[in-house]
């Protein structure tokens, strides 16, 4: 039985007080390694190997900093079929999606953001009266960065990589869910040669390591990804020691469809923004609006599509859909399904558990579509994040912008028109943090991400998280 070690000044050590927890192969329903169950003292000594490494880090030339990282991304593409086997094996996601789509977005993550700072610019502003001011970006010290389960690798590089090329030190918190590619990474930071103290990585539970990371006084900063109800109780205990705080946090995406859109590019894609990653990521468009004329029309193509989108061992070539990351979250979204039916709601497609042979254990569902519901019954109210969408019909601009603005989150939204002017406005009038039009999960590193309401605080990418891992600093010169 394999155990994950934290990795923390430079090295690879194993808990302080010994102590493991189970990691299951979610397509298997076994258990085939264990993670350290941090607990204070280990990241005591994290964030103690990050003090002492953040002087000499933050001092070294920016371009050295960026050849360090870019080494790293290296590395992640070399190794990019062991890092995405691990990523199928541990989150029961595709193995094709795990090469296709996370870790090459892992090394491009660390590549995006060694490179950006070799391009930052600061502000200089000349006053008339003989006065120049100019704007310093310093590090701030020890940060925290614990990302989710959905993404492993995908999330944990976007937090740690603007982090350290900013000159901070980082302790960061993968997923207990998932936490094998972190535990991977690891060693691939000690080939790259990332000085020790600079990166480390402690495991456990968020109610253990998790918390002592949020409280310590020495942490500086916590970007955390996740659910809204952990988000809450982040940015309490942050605000006690007045830590910088970015919340990416949960989604109730609406998918607006109207009738003169581009039908098959639609339903492609609708099919993939519905149920890719098992509907395990925060983006997905879980509740779809159709203009009413081609409802019916949508219903029957987009149900057809579905019955060959097969559900299966993430390693088998032909699965578009794995198992669900746990057995206690595929309970937690089948209960959905029973409320949607409580609540009237008709299941047009699937809404069970699946048995896979070979894999009889493992946690498969079905992909699920539900119409007939309430667009404020609590099923489209609130966050799934599973393979379900529901189906609402709509007949005019304000109707269908007051069902999408009407849950408490707004992270993304989908709009789907070949009328441009329609388009803009729709866009303007959605609360959200991100809109795709004719598109989905088209993602250009250099644009804010993040949402509004309870989908967070702050904004991810670009010069905006750099900016976030820094404070800014006035100079005022007379001559």
């Amino acid at each position: 039985m394999l155990k994950i070690q934290n990795y923390i000044n430079g090295e690879l050590i194993a808990p302080l007080e010994g102590n493991y927890i189970d990691n299951y192969n979610p397509s298997k329903g076994e258990v085939y390694s264990q993670i350290p169950n941090s607990q204070t003292n280990d990241v005591e000594l994290a964030v103690k190997a990050g003090q002492e490494a953040f002087p000499a880090w933050s001092k070294m030339p920016k371009n050295e900093r960026s050849k360090i990282m870019v080494r790293l991304a290296d590395l992640i593409d070399e190794n990019l079929e062991e890092l995405a086997r691990a990523e199928a094996m541990d989150n029961g996601k595709p193995l094709s999606l795990a090469m296709r789509v996370d870790i090459p977005r892992a090394s491009a993550n660390i590549r995006f953001f060694a490179t950006a700072i070799l391009h930052n610019a600061s502000q200089s502003h000349h006053m008339e009266e003989g006065f120049t001011n100019y704007t310093l970006n310093h590090p701030l010290g020890v940060v925290g960065c614990i990302s989710p389960w959905n993404l492993p690798l995908y999330l944990f590089t976007w937090k740690i990589a603007p982090a350290m090329a900013s000159g901070n030190c980082v302790v960061a918190k993968p997923s207990e869910v998932t936490p094998m590619t972190a535990y991977l990474f690891s060693k691939l930071c000690i080939e790259a040669g990332v000085p020790k103290g600079v990166m480390n990585i402690v495991h456990g539970l968020g109610a253990h390591a998790g918390d002592a990371i949020v409280s310590h006084p020495k942490v500086k900063a916590i970007s955390f990804t996740g659910g809204t109800a952990t988000g809450k109780i982040i940015g309490r205990k942050a605000a006690e020691t007045f830590k910088k705080t970015s919340l990416e946090l949960g989604g109730k995406n609406p998918n607006i469809i109207f009738a003169d859109c581009d039908f098959e590019a639609m339903l492609n894609t609708t099919l993939h923004s519905s149920f890719a990653n098992q509907g395990q990521i925060c983006l997905c468009g879980s509740r779809i609006f159709i203009e009413k004329p081609i409802y019916e029309k949508f219903k029957t193509a987009f149900i057809e599509k579905l019955k060959t989108h097969k559900v299966g061992d993430p390693f088998d070539k032909s699965s578009k859909m794995g198992a669900m990351v746990s057995k206690e979250h595929l309970e937690k979204v089948l209960g959905y399904v029973q409320l949607a039916k409580e609540e009237g709601g008709k299941i047009l497609f699937g809404g069970n558990k699946l048995t896979i042979e070979g894999s009889e254990n493992g946690y498969y569902m079905e992909p699920t579509v539900i119409e007939g519901l309430d667009f404020n019954c609590r099923t489209n109210q609130e966050e799934i994040f599973g393979p379900v969408v529901t189906l609402t019909p709509f007949e005019t601009d304000e109707e269908v912008l007051e069902y999408a603005n009407s849950t408490q989150y707004g992270l993304a939204a989908t709009v789907w028109t070949e009328n441009l002017t329609r388009a803009q406005r729709i866009s303007q009038e959605l609360e959200s943090g991100i809109v795709w039009v004719n598109c989905w999960l088209v993602r250009d590193l250099r644009t804010p991400f993040g949402g509004v309401k309870s989908s967070g605080l702050g904004r991810e990418g670009g010069f905006r998280a750099l900016e976030f891992f820094t404070e800014p600093k006035n100079v005022c010169i007379k001559y």
